[in-house]
């Protein structure tokens, strides 16, 4: 790579920096003084930060593309308990570092194939017979798009292949469990994991960079109400008995517990429970591991929104 310069991660207020990003987002806004400026999101492999062009306007706008990466000089300031880059200068960056951009990206630690490698290990384990054809023909449906998709636009697992992690580390955790607690149908459960979230393949439009954003579908029915309607049809497809698919719904419709989250029914049996609890742990999981991943042991991270903007505290003991 031709050009190296300061990471998001490595960002302090007041400094005057020089650093390549990849643009995600620039949108014209017309300040309280009546001028216009841009409002844009930079990013690299270590996390995002908000940026000004303060003064641009819409030619500047216009010149812009997302999702490339551009050479930036700008002043790093505090706003709001947040770090902003007030931008000096910007300039796309040369192809030969155009090239690179993979490297920019905030991607899932575990590669791609081997994650999805192991959602079809876990598959090939849940013995009732129609139930793993259905999970087969999902998964079929959705296998190239899930080696690069989020599982979020801006929340957890909002990364590269960020929906396979989520996916491989609630499966993990759903044998882990299934070990321990007795009576629990274990087809049920990995069949759950498996297609709760496979619906955000629709309600996001991403490109291989997993970038993402909404959909017209994903907002005006959202992944639990698109998730229902994919089961639907590949049951079609498989022949899947009414009751199988009638707890498989259930366990889509009720994994968010709350009807402000998406879910008017809550769970009505154990592994729609388990289903909701192992979701929930690992998004929270991911939140407090991304939050302190780029600061000392003894700090304090920047409130964190999907954590009710609590700081949270890195610990300073050693294992």
């Amino acid at each position: 790579m031709k050009f190296e310069g300061v990471k998001v991660a490595e960002l302090k207020p007041g400094e005057t920096i020089n650093g390549i990003f990849i643009l995600k987002t620039a949108d014209l806004k017309i300040s309280a003084n009546k001028k216009t400026y841009l409002d844009m999101i930079l990013s690299d492999h270590t996390g995002e930060v908000v940026a000004k062009w303060w003064d641009a306007g819409e030619a500047e706008h216009q010149s812009l593309a997302q999702n490339k990466l551009y050479y930036v000089n700008g002043r790093v300031d505090l706003w709001k308990e947040a770090l902003q880059l007030s931008i000096g200068k910007i300039k796309l960056a040369d192809e030969e570092d155009q090239k690179c951009i993979n490297e920019f990206v905030p991607s899932a630690p575990l590669g791609a194939q081997d994650m999805l490698d192991e959602i079809y290990l876990f598959t090939a384990k849940i013995r009732n017979s129609e139930m793993r054809n259905l999970v087969i023909q999902m998964l079929a449906d959705k296998e190239e798009k899930l080696l690069y998709y989020p599982a979020a636009k801006s929340l957890h697992h909002a990364v590269r292949s960020g929906l396979l992690y989520h996916i491989v580390r609630m499966l993990r955790t759903a044998e882990a469990l299934s070990n321990i607690y007795e009576g629990v149908n274990v087809d049920l459960l990995y069949a759950g994991v498996i297609l709760h979230d496979l619906a955000k393949i629709g309600e996001l439009s991403a490109n291989e960079l997993g970038i993402a954003e909404y959909s017209k579908y994903g907002q005006f029915l959202g992944h639990i109400v698109m998730g229902i309607e994919e089961l639907d049809r590949a049951a079609r497809k498989t022949g899947v008995s009414e009751e199988v698919l009638l707890l498989l719904k259930h366990m889509i419709l009720s994994h968010h517990y709350e009807a402000e989250y998406g879910s008017p029914k809550k769970p009505l049996f154990l592994e729609a429970e388990l289903l909701h609890h192992i979701d929930l742990i690992d998004a929270r999981v991911y939140d407090y591991q991304n939050a302190t991943k780029n600061i000392k042991p003894g700090q304090f991270s920047e409130p964190v929104w999907s954590l009710d903007r609590r700081c949270i505290y890195k610990l300073t003991i050693e294992e």
